[in-house]
């Protein structure tokens, strides 16, 4: 498999992972505002993703890419508030945000990667 092939999937299976943990979770207005800005941004990384691996030239690439590495951010964000605020529990969350960690440091290096490739 190649890489593209690989972190479309990774970024999907993501994206689902956190929509089944967030969906159970009963109703309140704080939660509802996090649990639709987590989905939006996660959702957003997953299919920003697989237009970076569909664009036409390395400039369209590389805006793709920077979109996914903002909204991987956010993610971490919204991921670190639910944690605070103890919507999930540990072990759930902990995971979460490890996925979420080593998906910001491979997007952020394939960012600067091919940066790189487009001033060459």
């Amino acid at each position: 498999m190649d890489f593209n092939q690989l972190f479309r999937n990774r970024t999907k299976k993501f994206s689902i992972a956190i929509i089944k943990s967030l969906s159970p979770l009963p109703y309140s207005d704080d939660l509802s505002v996090i649990r639709k800005q987590v989905i939006r941004s996660v959702t957003s990384v997953a299919s920003n993703y697989r237009a970076v691996s569909r664009a036409r030239s390395e400039k369209e690439k590389f805006a793709k890419i920077c979109i996914v590495v903002e909204e991987i951010d956010k993610t971490q964000f919204w991921l670190e508030l639910i944690e605070e605020l103890q919507y999930l529990n540990q072990e759930k969350i902990i995971h979460l945000k490890q996925e979420c960690e080593e998906l910001v440091k491979v997007m952020t290096k394939y960012k600067f990667t091919l940066s790189q490739n487009i001033t060459s």
